[in-house]
Parts: C-alpha cells; structure tokens; sequence
C-alpha cells in the first residue's frame, strides 16, 4: 500500500482533548466529529486539510484520554496516515482498531525538525511537502531522501485495509 499526501507538522505531546475537544464526545457522526478536529486550538484546519494528507508530529502524539473520536475525526477528515515520533499506546491501538494507518520514524521528524519549513498555522503546520510511505516496507520518501519507520505487520496491514478492526472480523467470518 502506498500513501502519499501533503504533510501537516505538529509538536510533542499532542493529546486527545488537543485532537477533539470534550465537548463533541457525545457526537457519534464520523463526519460531524472531523468538523471539530483542533477546534480548540487551530480552528481553521480542518479547512486546510485535503483527502489523503498526513500528520507528521513529535512525541507521544494522542496521548491522554483513551477516547475514540480523535481517531475517527481525525480518518473522517481524510488523514491518510500519521508519522510520529512515538505514539500513546492507547492512540496506536485505537488507531488500528478504526484503520488509521501510523508509523514510528524518529528519523523523519528529526530531519523536518532541522528544516526551516514554511507553512500556514501556529499549532499545526500545514504545507505543500508531499511525503510517501510505503507501509509494507516501512519506507518513507520525502523529498530526494528515504527514511525508516516501523513496517506495520501483515494482519495490522489486513485491519488497515480491511477499514478497520470490525470490518476486518466481519471479513475473517464471512458476514
């Protein structure tokens, strides 16, 4: 699977409040939930997102709450992908569980790190950078450069395209 898209750079310790706000938690519509991702701190992001674009952010990213909805919000707003540093374990998992592909490369984020990047917005930047990942491999490429991430494994890879972790057993029963 190859996922290539315009990347949106985000810091460390981004948590799932941060995502999606408490106040939506009683929202259950995936299209309704995307509409408020980052509300609380860049408003107009959701703006700015296209289909298939990709977070690239610091450490730790949706740490906090276990909730569901940044995961969704963030998948209903077309975010192919996500590349961290590191993830919250709960994130990763939720992640998974929705189809939301994400990928460790500290490498990555390092280098854009190091860069001066032009961008619009002050909590998440949002650029023109394309990246893309090969997610059987783990290999990303971004610019004349390859970076290493963590290869998802064969069933996460299955989950992933399946839609997700119900879609996926739905499949494995044949229903």
């Amino acid at each position: 699977m190859l996922i290539e898209g315009n990347i949106h750079i985000v810091g460390d310790n981004v948590d799932t409040d941060v995502i999606i706000p408490g106040r939506y938690l009683s929202l259950t519509d995936p299209k309704e939930i995307a509409k408020h991702i980052f509300e609380g701190v860049e408003p107009e992001f959701v703006k700015r997102v296209k289909p298939g674009d990709i977070i690239v952010a610091g450490r730790n990213f949706g740490s906090g709450s276990s909730r569901e909805h940044a995961v969704i919000g963030l998948k209903a707003l077309g975010i192919s992908a996500i590349v961290a540093k590191s993830f919250a374990r709960i994130f990763y998992r939720n992640a998974i569980n929705v189809g939301l592909p994400i990928f460790i490369s500290p490498q990555l984020v390092e280098f854009l790190e190091k860069m001066e990047i032009r961008g619009v917005g002050s909590f998440i930047k949002s650029t023109d950078l394309k990246i893309r990942i090969y997610a059987e491999s783990g290999e990303i490429e971004f610019l004349d450069k390859k970076f290493r991430s963590t290869a998802l494994p064969t069933f996460i890879q299955d989950i992933i395209a399946s839609g997700g972790i119900i879609e996926w057993a739905k499949k494995r029963l044949g229903r």
